[in-house]
């Protein structure tokens, strides 16, 4: 008898002496791995036949049932210990494993029979060789052959000859090896699972395994509360089936969010559907017998109101929605209906789903103003319809929920949670509080905003925004960018973005007359306005201002009736510059407009001699002169008429000022008089301009032509002078729309409401052989304003004009959206941007100095000290270079936005790509670890490998920076330089998504290279070279992100944890791009 101490002696070295030619061999164990075999290959080559027992069941037939699961698991972890145990990690890290494993099959196929033990008894295990016996033997691996030490303290087996005890071990082993009852063969199961390691992957299961290791965790904890429920036959539904596969992914991904968090922000890109997403979503909820109630703003409630209605021109009529549709501007309101719901008598907190369009108008959260504690919307909204009642839903729908803060977006987040942090922070998987986590990100914002320009990129930022922050931007928003979709979605199901040409832009001047006036001498007049005419609460006796305080205050979101008098006066302002950029007769009309009611009131002063006489204070015409983002504040929608006595007035002052402003505007009005359509130069440019698109259309036989302008006045007149012209010249319908009134158009008896033009100027989009067959009614001229500006898909057109440059810049992406759209027949599409007549920096100082003037104003009727808070200012100068930038470009939203961006940040897309994968498959959960897949390079691809890897040392703490932990994704190229390193996992899902998803099958001209390359897989030196460099790529990265967060607020990470080496990991997968 020798005792083996598996230290100074080991069974492999032992065995190595005991086995030769012809003999025969009896194992009985636990496991087997294909490592011991390569550990005594040459010595089991030569060996006649080799009998192995498994000593617990594994690869048995049955599949097993749930209660059985936690036996299954030690069960796999027997069959994968085939590919090598967790102690085997360095043997498997050498990437040999392919061709071991194929040389062990031929090796299985020759010489040996498997058995499994099917009973519940226990076989205790050995190897017998001929008539010498080793045991214990847990199982046939290089830790039991004392090759690899493992977890054992000591490890010591007994070798006894036949003359001892061997002779008793073989014939136990006769025993039972022919017994039926106890074993099953399963020899060709084991053949099978071996041959999965050398056999050539498809990319695409490539893909799916790296996702199903690194998100087990999430398919365990993923219950059937939090997912879509297929039972409820939204699937089956018109609108899903009418979506583009990204739109399901947010579809499903937002109801997953909605469950588990209560709240979710749809961020994706202007022209990506976000209307029909959130549609799909609510005919979840309504399948579910669940209430909804859509809030948008007023000029999209129409668009919103046609897909649940019981019309033709509804797409999805057969959905049959049920939802309601309200104004944000509602939730000021306590009577009066509202699209046929009475206000007065709504139950507002009966809704299990609040969906809100537009939701960065709630961006500034809740206050309370005036005596008596008015709310604002946004405390409304949250009060009587989310808290108040059942548990309400929120889905946020926004292409810009970050204006230039990110406080912005914790206030759109806030009303999912209620208001209520502690709500959310237990269902978050973070370190701190969502409070803390935005204190944190504004901080590091503000710091990153400062930084000078060529070093404040998007990446900066990225890096200083911590860990938490990106955790909690992944559990409540789905933002994509269009680039997002072009690249990671296949364009086959999607359909090509169109091709942007550059933008044209025109400066017409104002006139063609000789020595007329221009747009500075009328900017110099209107600085000179005071529109006092708007403000009569400032004249006021101090000692009367008591009788009128009711009257003063309360009028809605921190207005009192002067704060709001000084606001519609600020806006009319700016607005008086806003229409003449617009037209010289939209400027006529609103100077007229002003001049008449001045006019009114100077008489009624006069007609006051110390009597009691009461002037009834007018509003502004609203509708008429204001445009619609203006339209959308409260002062429009709060406060009443207002009763003044003169007596009670310094009316004398205001008379004064009134005569004064009456005067400038006579002036103003002769100085524009004489600009007629006929010498009005930028309609004539824009009638060139119609000509040139006729003659050469920039897409074959596409005559199709959409202007937008900012005032219902500028469009009417555009109407009369186009639509004429073009019809009498080529023959072209013209259409306008300005939301206020039903619509005008040329074709005779065509009714003029906004889905019918809509339809007949973009047929293949809006479907109009469905809506109306029969019908050949074709609209070639849109004229627009900007209640058409969102949620309308007009991708027929590929021309669109800016008449006016809208204050906003994404304003003008949000109108080119209209056009500029996925899955487009168009090949490019163009954009024209007219222009004032002056230079563009002098043109946005104007704009400053204006809203600058209006402020100061301000500050002297209401004690405000702060003109224009650095945020204004923040906000005047991103205006301006956004607008520099138009001029050259189309640029979308999410590069505008200074920097803040929520897209490409999520990791959500991914849990459900391998939910779904999950359904319809099992096989990556018995396949071994590190296999792997060959994909061509691409240009954003270049010839390298992408390794998956786990971290396998178990004293390492969560390392702050990496949103994967304890899995790491480096992407390193063929010469050693790392494309893409473990800090960016969303990107590297992404590549890794693009390369691999539909590729369902191996490339076999690339396999065979790859072969050739390796010597059938013997030879991996050089990816394994590669495998140490994506090792050291994750020690320097984080050894560099330790160290900057020795300078950050929250810790740092430098402490935390000490990976060493490629010892430290555990290769999972990877993706060879040859």
């Amino acid at each position: 008898m020798k005792l083996i101490d598996n230290v100074t002696s080991t069974v492999r070295d032992d065995l190595r002496q005991t086995l030769h030619k012809g003999s025969k061999v009896s194992i009985a164990a636990a496991c087997f791995s294909i490592y011991a075999y390569q550990a005594l290959k040459k010595q089991l080559d030569a060996v006649d036949e080799v009998r192995f027992v498994f000593t617990a069941p594994t690869f048995i037939q049955e599949k097993p049932s749930k209660q059985q699961r936690e036996f299954y698991i030690p069960r796999l972890s027997r069959e994968r210990s085939l590919y090598g145990t967790e102690f085997e990690v360095k043997l498997r890290n050498e990437l040999t494993q392919k061709a071991i494993a194929q040389e062990c099959a031929q090796w299985i196929r020759r010489k040996v029979h498997f058995r499994s033990n099917v009973s519940n008894q226990q076989i205790q295990g050995f190897i017998n060789v001929d008539e010498t016996t080793y045991m214990p033997i847990n199982g046939f691996t290089t830790v039991d052959l004392g090759c690899e030490r493992g977890n054992n303290v000591f490890y010591f087996v007994h070798r006894t000859e036949a003359f001892e005890n061997g002779r008793k071990f073989l014939n136990l082993f006769e025993e039972i090896w022919n017994d039926a009852q106890k074993l099953q063969d399963v020899t060709d199961c084991v053949v099978e699972s071996i041959s999965t390691v050398y056999q050539e992957n498809a990319p695409e299961f490539i893909y799916f395994f790296a996702l199903y290791n690194i998100f087990q965790a999430f398919l365990e904890e993923a219950s059937e509360d939090v997912l879509p429920n297929d039972l409820t036959g939204f699937k089956q539904s018109k609108i899903w089936n009418m979506l583009y596969s990204f739109q399901k992914d947010a579809a499903l991904a937002i109801i997953n969010k909605l469950e588990k968090y209560n709240g979710c922000i749809l961020a994706d890109s202007v022209g990506l559907g976000k209307t029909f997403t959130a549609l799909a979503v609510i005919k979840y909820y309504e399948n579910r017998n669940r209430s909804v109630l859509v809030l948008c703003p007023k000029k999209l409630a129409e668009n919103w109101s046609t897909y649940k209605g019981n019309y033709v021109n509804n797409p999805i009529a057969q959905d049959r929605l049920r939802y309601d549709v309200l104004y944000h501007t509602d939730l000021s309101r306590e009577t009066g209906t509202s699209g046929g719901i009475d206000l007065s008598r709504l139950n507002w907190s009966n809704y299990d789903l609040v969906v809100i369009d537009e939701s960065h108008n709630f961006r500034n959260g809740g206050e309370v103003s005036g005596v008596n504690e008015r709310e604002n919307r946004y405390l409304r909204l949250l009060n009587k319809v989310i808290r108040a009642g059942v548990r309400t839903r929120v889905l946020m729908l926004s292409a810009t929920p970050v204006n230039n803060r990110f406080y912005d977006l914790r206030n759109q987040l806030a009303l999912a949670y209620e208001g209520d942090a502690a709500q959310i922070n237990d269902k978050l998987n973070t370190s701190h509080t969502i409070d803390e986590i935005f204190r944190s990100a504004q901080k590091a914002f503000n710091a990153w905003s400062q930084l000078p320009t060529e070093r404040r990129t998007t990446e900066a930022l990225l890096k200083t925004l911590d860990f938490d922050f990106f955790e909690v931007l992944d559990s409540v928003t789905i933002a994509r960018s269009r680039k997002h979709i072009e690249k990671y979605y296949s364009t086959a199901d999607v359909g090509k973005f169109p091709e942007r040409l550059k933008p044209i832009s025109l400066r017409p001047n104002l006139t063609d007359l000789d020595g007329a006036i221009n747009y500075n001498e009328i900017y110099t007049l209107l600085m000179a306005l005071n529109l006092s005419i708007y403000t009569p609460s400032n004249y006021i006796l101090p000692s009367r201002v008591a009788k009128y305080i009711d009257l003063t205050h309360n009028k809605g979101d921190r207005l009192t009736q002067r704060g709001r008098e000084e606001g519609i006066r600020r806006l009319m302002s700016i607005n008086l510059l806003k229409r003449l950029e617009s037209s010289v007769y939209s400027f006529r009309l609103t100077i007229e407009r002003i001049r008449e009611f001045i006019n009114t009131t100077i008489e009624q002063i006069l007609a006051f001699a110390g009597g009691d006489a009461l002037l009834d204070v007018q509003e502004a015409d609203a509708a008429a002169d204001f445009d619609a983002d203006d339209l959308n504040t409260d002062f429009f929608s709060v406060g009443k008429k207002l009763r003044i006595r003169l007596a009670d007035m310094d009316y004398k002052s205001w008379l004064h000022e009134l005569e004064q402003d009456a005067e400038t505007l006579k002036l103003l009005s002769r100085m524009v008089a004489d600009i007629t359509p006929e010498h009005d130069a930028k309609l004539k440019a824009l009638i060139a301009l119609i000509r040139e698109k006729q003659a050469h259309p920039i897409n074959a036989g596409n005559r199709k032509i959409i202007i937008f302008a900012a005032f219902s006045d500028t469009a009417d007149y555009l109407y009369q002078n186009i639509s004429g012209f073009a019809l009498k010249e080529y023959g072209l319908h013209t259409a306008e729309i300005t939301g206020s009134v039903d619509g005008k158009t040329t074709i005779p008896r065509l009714s003029g409401d906004l889905n019918t033009v809509l339809t007949c100027f973009s047929p293949r989009s809006k479907g109009r052989d469905v809506l109306m067959p029969g019908s050949g009614a074709e609209i070639d001229i849109l004229i627009a304003t900007d209640c058409i500006s969102e949620g309308q898909n007009l991708q027929d057109c590929d021309y669109l004009v800016n008449y006016d440059i809208h204050w906003n810049p994404v304003r003008i992406i949000q109108r080119f959206g209209r056009i500029d759209r996925i899955g487009s027949q168009n090949c490019c599409i163009q954009l024209v941007n007219f222009w004032p007549d002056v230079d563009l920096d002098e043109y946005i100082n104007l704009k400053s100095r204006v809203e600058t003037r209006m402020k100061l104003t301000v500050m002297t009727s209401t004690g405000d000290d702060n003109l224009i808070s650095p945020e204004e200012k923040g906000d005047l100068e991103y205006r301006s270079a956004q607008l520099k930038r138009l001029k050259n470009e189309v640029v979308d939203l999410e590069e505008m936005s200074g920097g803040i961006s929520i897209m490409d940040l999520g990791l959500n897309e991914f849990r459900l790509d391998l939910l779904d994968y999950m359904k319809k498959h099992d096989d990556v959960e018995h396949m071994p670890l590190g296999m792997h897949a060959i994909v061509a390079s691409t240009p954003d691809a270049p010839p390298g490998v992408i390794f998956v890897l786990k971290n396998i040392s178990n004293e390492i703490n969560v390392d702050q920076q990496n949103r994967l932990h304890p899995f790491y994704m480096v992407y390193i190229g063929q010469d050693g330089s790392t494309v893409c390193d473990y800090l960016s996992p969303k990107e590297l899902l992404d590549r890794l998504r693009l390369l691999c998803k539909g590729k369902t099958e191996p490339d076999q001209s690339l396999c065979q290279q790859f072969n050739q390359a390796t010597d059938d897989g013997k030879n991996m030196s050089a990816y394994s070279e590669l495998l140490s460099e994506a090792i050291n790529s994750i020690l320097d990265a984080k050894e560099e992100s330790d160290i900057d967060s020795l300078f950050k607020m929250g810790g740092t990470t430098a402490l935390l944890s000490s990976i060493s080496g490629l010892d430290d990991f555990e290769l999972i997968c990877f993706l060879v791009v040859q």
